[in-house]
């Protein structure tokens, strides 16, 4: 895996001993030797070579693979890359993984409980779109990529059935 920061970037590896049931982890393929202890979801003490580091996420966006870390009160910025976007990279496919997105279409029947966006409106994968009512769940539903909507052919207050075309893209 790599990872760059605002000014490094850097190969990290991760390798299992079978034998003793433990895990070692590698920085440019010098071993990392660390204690580790989770204080919260959020928050991590780590002690290497006798100092102390107090890291908390601030932001986690695993599919974007993009972190915000305070680490002893100074923010570090981290995007991630593993092996298939390396490999990808290599290939010069790194943009193979965005889409653009024709038309959202719906999972499933249900009811139009809310429209989040407008016609004209330029969108990102992962904004929320609308609001789905399926088997009494409300399905909030987000662009599977970027693009900007040309057209909405239904309205709030509506019943779909799966498949129907809800929002056009340009």
């Amino acid at each position: 895996m790599q990872i760059t920061t605002q000014s490094n970037t850097y190969q990290v590896r991760k390798e299992k001993n079978n034998s003793t049931k433990t895990e070692s982890l590698f920085l440019n393929d010098n071993l990392i030797e660390s204690d580790i202890q989770k204080i919260s979801e959020q928050e991590f003490h780590i002690l290497r070579n006798n100092i102390s580091y107090r890291v908390e996420v601030l932001k986690a966006d695993y599919e974007a693979k993009e972190f915000e870390l305070r680490i002893n009160g100074n923010i570090h910025t981290l995007k991630a890359k593993d092996r298939m976007d390396l490999l990808l990279e290599s290939l010069g496919m790194e943009n193979a993984a965005s889409t653009k997105v024709t038309d959202l279409k719906a999972p499933m029947p249900g009811l139009v409980l809310d429209v989040l966006i407008e016609e004209g409106a330029t969108v990102e994968k992962g904004t929320p779109l609308m609001i789905l009512e399926a088997m009494k769940m409300e399905n909030v539903l987000k662009a599977a990529g970027e693009g900007v909507i040309k057209n909405i052919p239904i309205n709030k207050g509506q019943n779909v059935e799966k498949g129907a075309v809800l929002i056009e893209f340009e």
